[in-house]
């Protein structure tokens, strides 16, 4: 009897052991963050907000998402009113590779996902790049994993908060953003 309870104690031991270390390799995308401090935890429950648009970037498909600040400048008029985005707003650019549809295969869906950009207002924290921090998660399917976008990434990212203002200079006078709200 004492052999028995032995062994059960061992193999739940073992099992506990075994999920425990599973629990720690599972990747917690919320500690993640790109240099001068721009983090995933920033745009937590990113995935529920407001679609402004959606766009095809070369070979890959994207929703355009906004924070409830951001969507509300837009329903302001901004940025064609001429005035910039308030500090707080916030942007994901989720792109994925494309798939035909199983079920409609003339319909062209989002695939496996390929990387998230984050865009965030804060003139003070972000003064040297028009007021607005950038950061670029590359996903990996195989292990269900993000990190931070490097010059070695399709397409090349740099990986701080800057990353997307060398791109974003070309609609400076749309405070660096080129998504339009798409009509409703």
């Amino acid at each position: 009897m004492k052999r028995k309870r032995i062994g059960v104690m061992l193999l739940v031991g073992i099992i506990f052991s075994v999920l425990a270390a599973m629990a720690l390799a599972a990747q917690d995308k919320y500690t993640l963050k790109v240099p001068n401090g721009l983090s995933f935890a920033e745009f937590k429950g990113y995935e529920a907000w407001q679609l402004v648009s959606i766009s095809q970037d070369g070979p890959l498909v994207a929703a355009i998402l906004a924070n409830p600040v951001m969507i509300n400048a837009y329903l302001a008029g901004i940025p064609g009113n001429g005035k910039p985005f308030p500090d707080g707003a916030k942007m994901a650019k989720i792109h994925w590779n494309p798939k035909k549809m199983e079920t409609f295969p003339a319909a062209t869906v989002p695939g496996t996902q390929h990387d998230v950009d984050f865009m965030v207002k804060d003139s003070k924290r972000f003064a040297d790049s028009g007021g607005w921090g950038y950061g670029v998660f590359d996903y990996d399917a195989a292990s269900n994993t993000f990190a931070p976008g490097t010059l070695t990434g399709k397409p090349p990212q740099g990986n701080d908060a800057k990353c997307g203002y060398a791109c974003h200079t070309s609609v400076k006078t749309r405070d660096y953003v080129f998504t339009e709200y798409g009509h409703r």
